[in-house]
């Protein structure tokens, strides 16, 4: 397994990108159609595309889209092809992204890792309500992937309560990768 940088000319690859958009992330892209005009978006100039391929496939990919001038990028989508989920390949994408935001002179990467599915306890009740207190107690109800992130030295900075509908909150998770 290999990690590339993605290219507009790399039309299979793109093709292959947006497929497994809509395998790992069907809520968010129903179509390929859809998902080719994300794919449209993820090779623009100023982003940062990422591909893990194996055999000449694409079995995952990972982007960033610089936020804040360059200092702060958001992580946006990481996707593995659920066969080769558990490998260490979404551990190697976030490990090459964070270099190549370093290189663009990033000091920060944030990301949004939506429970719209009751993954997590902070589905569980209102989360208007002691809010800092559900955050520093949250638990994992059904291998959410904030867990890998945090894993990956990411932490939880907040989070939108609702923001996918009732119960259904957007935790937002952060990582410095630059010292002082």
């Amino acid at each position: 397994m290999k990690i590339e940088k993605l290219k507009r000319e790399n039309k299979q690859w793109i093709d292959e990108g947006a497929e497994l958009l809509v395998v790992c992330f069907e809520h968010a892209w129903d179509t390929k159609e859809e998902a080719l005009e994300e794919m449209e978006k993820f090779v623009q100039e100023e982003r940062i595309a990422l591909v893990a391929v194996e055999e000449e496939s694409v079995v995952g990919m990972i982007g960033a889209i610089p936020s804040y001038g360059k200092t702060g990028w958001e992580l946006h989508p990481l996707a593995v092809e659920p066969s080769y989920q558990s490998k260490g390949i979404g551990t190697k994408l976030v490990a090459a992204l964070e270099e190549e935001v370093y290189k663009q002179g990033g000091i920060m990467i944030y990301l949004g890792t939506d429970d719209e599915d009751g993954k997590t306890s902070l589905s569980e009740g209102d989360l208007f309500e002691d809010t800092y207190e559900k955050i520093k107690n949250i638990r994992n109800l059904d291998g959410h992937p904030y867990a890998f992130y945090e894993k990956q030295g990411y932490k939880i900075v907040g989070v939108f309560p609702d923001a996918n509908g009732f119960g259904k909150p957007d935790i937002w998770m952060a990582k410095r990768i630059r010292d002082k």
